[in-house]
């Protein structure tokens, strides 16, 4: 711990070669304190200091040498749904004030700034002017100006209306931006009144760009540019993706590179989103960032103070200067509530065509075949040349179906649907497309499976689809107008001859329906009546999550031996490729279980060299099709960076390959 003599300014901080530690989420703490999601945790500078003071404190005990004020969503257009944007200027203040108390001589504080929540021009109605107004706001707010503070409710102990001047904040973080323009008007709104230093970051998807199509290397050359004063990343990825954004980075700029990942991808535990990826995991990924020229180092969604600890203690390993993170108040996604299946009336309706005759899958799973199912991700683009290439060497591979994810992890890619009806039409393989919920509403949902069905498309697999992994206040909307087990009542009845609203569809569609199950889902029993709630709605098949160990399959089969013993369950199977890749399963994708041995056994094979981890990555793959084989009808094998060569050579040493589709 520095002592308070020690602490350089901010400005020396990012001029000096030290690396610093920043703190971690706000939002997870307040909520794990008791605080209901429909609150808003930036008025809570005002309504309830002592508690905002307090996880302040707890970050300062942890090491943190930066805390970032609770305003992350304190601008006038997201109070406004509180009823609050006319205390925008109050609430920053209270906020500035109570970081600034908390932190003492310890630690600096950082304004925090997040999106506004609107699009701005060119993609939305609100102007440049007008974001760059409303960022005015509560930029004056955090300097201790402008604005009547309202009833004086933070007043008193933290002081928030003498805050100002040097009492202020040290400087500015913008963050979890993905529109560089929102950013730039944002940055104008603190030039235009100070000249503290600014600290911007960017939330980035998969592939290394933002949802507008930036990539790293154009984000941080056009910030620098701006004169920003730190670069970095935040939120989204988690700590892979946000390690290659910085080793990126620091090829394209001079700037200090700032880097606070969530704590993993979210999981569903109940109706909650729990973020769990361990401290320790964090600071492994705190020491690698700072190896590839992160300075700033801390945590967003789902950190805490020990998340903090541990980066910290890991840092000072290294004999570097020390490093944390943080996260604006996160948002929750709303709660999902299904009703049981067998509680939507029933409107009259013929029984659907027998699953025989409805696709050479539907007649394999009828008849008892093993089946073989390898899964190939859709292009970016338009250009599908590639995955008929794919299509055509599993079709001769004698794979009995290729499979196509619905936008995988929330990013946008050719259509499933689409996608499908391609590769059917042009290579002849039978295909079984994935078809997400998120981000469509019920009817679109109808519409587009109904015109899946006049292509030709005949195998489907309903999820719910993941998160888009946004952070705090996402500034998009992500739609969850139905589920998977509430879309597989939608498809049994149009496969019925009929629509939710009981109108006829003639002819009925001849879908075969298929949804996904979470062997080793943390909740087990709400996992456990899903999949009975899935059975009751009209599916026919399911896959599982990647299986990295068989036990937790075999006793999910074992608690529903009625169902199981009539119902297919198809084993996903996923080959390692390096230790990276299992540590990135085992910690940021949400439903995937990798045990530590498996882990373990990807370590040592790494040692020997990249080619031995990936065919042991293949050996733990064969190993789990043994353990299961004889309680499933099937493998749906995925190929990891369109790597079908691996997918095949496990079909091969499995004794699985040769049957015709």
């Amino acid at each position: 711990m520095k002592s308070a003599s020690a602490l350089p300014s901010l400005r020396n901080m990012l001029a000096g070669a030290g690396v610093h530690l920043l703190d971690g989420a706000m939002g997870t703490v307040l909520y794990e304190r008791g605080i209901f999601l429909n609150v808003c945790y930036d008025e809570l500078s005002r309504s309830d200091p002592e508690l905002v003071a307090a996880v302040h404190r707890a970050y300062v005990e942890a090491g943190a040498e930066l805390v970032e004020t609770n305003t992350f969503g304190a601008n006038p257009v997201k109070l406004s749904a509180f009823g609050l944007d006319a205390d925008t200027e109050a609430i920053n203040r209270a906020g500035a004030s109570v970081a600034r108390s908390a932190a003492g001589s310890r630690a600096r504080v950082l304004g925090a700034m997040g999106p506004l929540g609107i699009r701005i021009e060119p993609w939305g109605p609100t102007g440049a002017d007008e974001a760059r107004d409303f960022f005015g706001r509560q930029v004056d707010g955090l300097l201790g100006r402008g604005g009547a503070d309202g009833p004086d409710r933070g007043a008193g102990p933290y002081g928030v209306e003498g805050v100002a001047g040097a009492n202020a904040v040290d400087g500015f973080i913008l963050e979890t931006f993905q529109d560089p323009a929102e950013l730039r008007q944002a940055l104008e709104a603190i030039r235009a009144r100070c000249d503290l230093p600014v600290l911007a970051q960017v939330t980035l998807a998969e592939g290394g760009r933002t949802a507008y199509g930036a990539d790293v290397e154009t984000l941080v050359r056009e910030l620098e540019d701006w004169g920003v004063d730190a670069v970095g990343f935040n939120c989204s990825v988690g700590p892979a993706g946000i390690l290659e954004a910085v080793e990126r980075a620091a090829e394209a700029t001079g700037l200090p590179i700032l880097a606070q990942p969530n704590a993993g991808f979210p999981r569903t535990v109940g109706d909650r989103k729990m973020y769990l990826a361990s401290p320790e995991y964090m600071a492994r990924y705190a020491r690698r960032m700072v190896d590839a020229g992160a300075r700033f180092v801390g945590g967003c969604c789902g950190t805490t103070p020990e998340h903090v600890r541990c980066m910290g203690e890991a840092l000072a390993e290294t004999d570097r200067t020390r490093d944390t993170t943080r996260s604006g108040p996160r948002q929750a996604a709303p709660a999902q509530h299904q009703q049981p299946a067998r509680t939507v009336p029933e409107p009259p309706a013929s029984p659907a065509l027998p699953l025989g005759e409805r696709s050479r899958l539907g007649a394999a799973l009828q008849s008892g075949d093993f089946v073989s199912l390898v899964e190939v991700v859709p292009p970016r683009g338009w250009d599908p040349e590639a995955l008929l290439a794919q299509g055509l060497a599993l079709r001769d591979a004698g794979v009995t179906a290729v499979t196509i994810p619905d936008a995988p992890r929330g990013l946008a890619r050719m259509g499933s649907l689409p996608a499908a009806t391609l590769l059917a039409r042009d290579t002849g393989v039978e295909v079984l497309a994935h078809y997400a919920c998120r981000d469509r509403n019920m009817i679109g949902m109808i519409s587009d499976l109904l015109g899946a069905a006049a292509s030709g498309v005949r195998n489907i697999l309903l999820v719910t689809g993941d998160l888009s992994p946004t952070g705090p206040y996402p500034d998009h909307t992500t739609i969850f107008d139905i589920d998977s087990i509430g879309l597989t009542n939608v498809v049994r009845r149009l496969n019925e001859g009929h629509d939710p609203g009981g109108h006829p569809v003639e002819p009925p569609t001849r879908f075969v329906i298929g949804v996904t199950l979470n062997q080793g889902a943390v909740d087990r029993e709400r996992e456990d009546r899903r999949f009975r709630f899935k059975v009751e709605a009209g599916a026919e098949y399911a896959v599982t999550q990647p299986v990295f160990d068989p036990g937790t399959l075999l006793g999910f089969l074992d608690r529903h031996a009625g169902h199981a013993a009539r119902f297919p369950v198809i084993a996903g199977i996923w080959p390692l490729t390096s230790l990276g890749n299992a540590e990135f399963l085992a910690n940021e994708v949400p439903g995937v279980v990798v045990p530590a041995g498996v882990v373990e056994r990807m370590r040592a094979a790494e040692r020997r060299g990249p080619e031995a981890a990936t065919e042991e990555g293949i050996r733990i793959a064969v190993e789990n099709v043994e353990a299961v084989r004889h309680r499933v009808r099937g493998i749906h094998v995925a190929a990891p960076r369109g790597r079908i060569d691996l997918a095949l050579a496990v079909l091969a040493r499995a004794g699985l390959q040769g049957a015709p589709a």
